[in-house]
């Protein structure tokens, strides 16, 4: 029987996969001997310490900075428990890291496309089609850089383990029983999954934007991260209701086409062995919080 109103997410680790219920979470992780380690963790929320961050809009913005700190964890683990002993990673390079690619992300696809389209403002456009090319561009920059990274062969087992988390997540939506053969029916594509999140985000920033007109290029700067909190709040209440959509056949859903497409090239198809760490991770999860899965 298919399971409605539970929410599971997760994601792909170092060699492994994290599941993350209301209160805990569980990475899976293949060990360089084979073996499968689960490590169980509390699920850390802002909204347990600020509870107004619940309320519609600002719970986007709670679930991205949620998502930072139990995915900096998780892939600190994962990244030592698949390593030899001799080779770890602090959490201080982790959190660099971390720091160093948002950064990077916020320059490529919010600042960089404002910097291009203002080569364009002497043409005489009109506000509305220069915030509507300058939107263009940053997607057409962001889709670009997600097929380049999807041909980067190194990605391909953190792919691979993308989709086992994906596979994972429709057998237990779909009340199956969590084994490799009902996976492997699955598909590695979810409609839940964050780049339904982050193709909102692009269209969002088109009409957020155009509100403040074409201001100097200071400005016009400043704005555009100053909205970013007010951009994701307003794309993640969309997500939501998108995927609501799409299991109903209604038609905000059809924003999860050109994400099930998008995710084509951050997911690839799983090998038994992956797929054993998905369940060995979502079923760690059960175990800890069986409130989930009343089989």
């Amino acid at each position: 029987m298919k399971r409605k109103g539970i929410t599971v997410g997760g994601q792909a680790v170092m060699e492994g996969v994290m599941m993350r219920g209301r209160k805990q979470m569980a990475i899976a992780v293949r060990q360089p001997d084979g073996q499968v380690v689960v490590e169980v963790r509390p699920n850390w929320r802002l909204v347990n310490h600020l509870p107004f961050m619940a309320l519609p809009f600002l719970r986007g913005v709670a679930a991205f900075i949620e998502a930072l700190v139990v995915g900096i964890d998780a892939i600190l683990y994962s990244a030592n428990a698949s390593q030899p002993d001799d080779v770890q990673l602090g959490k201080g390079e982790a959190v660099f890291a971390t720091v160093l690619g948002l950064s990077l992300g916020v320059l490529l696809f919010m600042l960089l496309p404002t910097f291009v389209i203002q080569l364009l403002s002497p043409l005489g456009m009109a506000p509305l089609w220069l915030n509507l090319v300058e939107g263009l561009l940053r997607m057409a920059i962001f889709l670009s850089y997600m097929l380049a990274v999807s041909l980067l062969p190194d990605m391909r087992r953190f792919f691979q383990y993308h989709g086992a988390e994906h596979k994972a997540i429709h057998t237990f939506e779909a009340g199956e029983a969590l084994e490799v053969a009902n996976l492997r029916q699955k598909r590695p594509e979810h409609p839940r999954c964050g780049a339904a999140f982050l193709l909102l985000v692009m269209l969002v920033s088109i009409v957020t934007f155009s509100f403040f007109g074409w201001p100097d290029l200071k400005a016009r700067l400043l704005t555009r991260l100053a909205l970013l909190p007010v951009v994701a709040g307003i794309a993640y209440e969309l997500s939501r209701l998108a995927a609501r959509s799409a299991d109903g056949g209604g038609s905000l859903g059809l924003i999860m086409g050109p994400a099930l497409l998008l995710q084509r090239a951050t997911t690839r198809e799983p090998d038994d062995d992956q797929m054993e760490v998905a369940i060995a991770a979502l079923q760690g999860l059960l175990d800890v919080e069986p409130d989930l899965a009343p089989y």
